[in-house]
């Protein structure tokens, strides 16, 4: 009875030396690609932690800066966020507070640059919206209208391609564009819900050049 025990455990043996042999290369790879890509996802979220902590810290910053009123302190922090967090949401944030307060502190330029930094490397579509309606605020006060409408030619999220619209009427309008700036109108007109109380803004700017709005969609009044 042993000895049949022992044959038995001998061949078991023999058939996991085999298969060891066969697939022993195999499996110790696997498991070491499994080990390493759990260790550098770990890896990975632990930068990500660091770094949005370092990042909101420098955020921070600028905030401080801006109520300062410090420009020179402003474009030092936001520069030290571009260099070295320029991925981050915190980063564009800062981007866009910090073009405001240039604005404001008559550094039109770099407000610009910052808008357009923005506009172009954040990672959301509603960073980019903020960034590109900011500037083309921007743009139309220092009479740069055809810049203004170029920005306000880009695809909007639709949350808000209404704005977008409604700013492109002003633009318009500004340019003495009538016809054009009642389309734009009209177009924003039907871009917002119902809901949404500016709606009733683009009401008035329509019922100004003659454009009577109805609840569904505005009509041109006759003459």
């Amino acid at each position: 009875m042993a000895s049949h025990l022992d044959l038995e455990e001998q061949e078991q043996l023999a058939e996991l030396k085999h298969f060891w042999k066969t697939y022993g290369n195999l499996i110790s790879w696997v498991l070491i690609v499994i080990l390493g890509a759990y260790a550098a996802w770990n890896g990975y979220q632990y930068w990500q932690r660091t770094q949005s902590a370092k990042a909101s810290a420098l955020y921070d910053e600028v905030e401080k800066a801006v109520a300062a009123n410090d420009a020179t302190r402003v474009e030092r922090s936001l520069a030290d966020m571009k260099d070295n967090f320029a991925s981050t949401h915190y980063a564009h944030q800062a981007g866009l507070l910090a073009a405001r307060s240039l604005y404001a502190q008559g550094k039109t330029d770099q407000a610009k640059a910052t808008l357009s930094w923005v506009a172009e490397s954040a990672p959301t579509a509603a960073l980019k919206d903020v960034a590109r309606l900011r500037l083309a605020a921007l743009l139309w006060e220092t009479k740069a209208l055809d810049e203004s409408l170029k920005q306000l030619s880009a695809v909007f999220t639709p949350e808000m391609s209404g704005l977008a619209s409604d700013m492109r009427g002003d633009v318009l309008q500004a340019k003495g564009e009538s016809t054009e700036a009642i389309a734009a109108y009209q177009q924003a007109w039907k871009q917002m819900p119902a809901s949404v109380e500016y709606r009733r803004m683009v009401q008035a700017k329509l019922s100004a050049l003659g454009v009577q709005v109805t609840t569904d969609t505005p009509a041109e009044t006759a003459k």
